[in-house]
């Protein structure tokens, strides 16, 4: 995946998560992947949808992963012809669900609640600040270094998931006296040179899954509603806000480090300020 086709170090790393849990139900230490059937894999995918609810979107991109290895292991002889081209997908239309966020006033909810004293709440607050200002992901605020703020220009620089290279931003007050704050009062002692680490032994940079639970612990507490409670869903709650203030779709796809303008075009759905200049046009005679 990444020699030959390119593709990046977090793509490649969800592949792989995707594929490994996935043969290790389908072979059980028992098979050879010589001896997979389409039906066998046919039905791991239908248990994903019947017995786990995976929503189709979800289904789409792990059969992918599934089908992309397989494709694999027929170059490489490990398994029978033609099994890769036989994996079915079901089919999603583009754009054809909401982006699932959090209201801004559910947003401000937990800005207030994780304004307090304690040091896991001011280490958080912190972090929270950078998702619902800047939209970036779990990853670029878990790399985030002391490098990559300039106190004195006052920005503030994220290296791209998805993209090469990196995206600096204007820091802007709030989310620069929440990270002070954080530095000053509670950070541990550490030679490491990430911004945001563990506040108990070992001192370490806090993982994907430590900012995926951040958020999630906010948000299941106010938005029970909404399909996923991860730092994702504060992206999409940043871009609906940005589109509500008038921002093209160009200029929140720049803010948002996306590269296609296909990938912005979903918040067009939440832009209620241009959806209500079209239900109020006058037809006229049209009609």
């Amino acid at each position: 995946m990444k020699e030959d086709r390119g593709l990046s170090p977090t793509t490649v790393e969800y592949r792989c998560n995707s594929v490994r849990p996935f043969l290790d139900r389908l072979l059980d230490g028992k098979r050879l992947l010589r001896t997979i059937t389409v039906s066998d894999i046919d039905s791991l995918l239908a248990q994903k949808v019947n017995a786990e609810h995976y929503a189709r979107i979800s289904i789409r991109s792990y059969a992918s992963s599934v089908r992309s290895f397989f494709r694999y292991a027929e170059m490489r002889g490990w398994c029978p012809v033609g099994i890769a081209a036989s994996i079915m997908a079901p089919r999603v239309f583009q754009h054809e669900t909401l982006p699932s966020g959090p209201t801004w006033e559910i947003v401000q909810e937990i800005l207030d609640a994780t304004a307090g004293d304690h040091p896991i709440t001011i280490r958080d607050h912190a972090i929270l600040m950078l998702f619902v200002v800047y939209g970036i992901r779990s990853r670029e605020v878990a790399r985030l270094q002391f490098t990559d703020i300039d106190w004195q220009r006052e920005t503030i620089v994220f290296t791209r998931s998805k993209l090469a290279g990196s995206h600096s931003f204007p820091l802007q007050p709030s989310v620069g006296a929440a990270i002070i704050r954080y530095l000053k009062e509670v950070r541990p002692k550490s030679s490491r040179r990430h911004v945001f680490l563990t506040m108990r032994a070992p001192i370490c940079p806090l993982s994907n899954g430590a900012m995926w639970a951040i958020v999630s612990r906010q948000l299941r507490k106010r938005a029970l509603s909404i399909k996923h409670h991860g730092p994702h869903s504060l992206r999409h709650a940043c871009a609906t806000r940005l589109i509500n203030q008038g921002l093209s779709l160009k200029e929140v796809g720049d803010h948002l480090g996306q590269r296609d303008l296909e990938a912005t075009r979903i918040y067009a759905k939440v832009d209620l300020i241009r959806l209500r200049e079209v239900a109020n046009f006058d037809l006229g005679e049209l009609l």
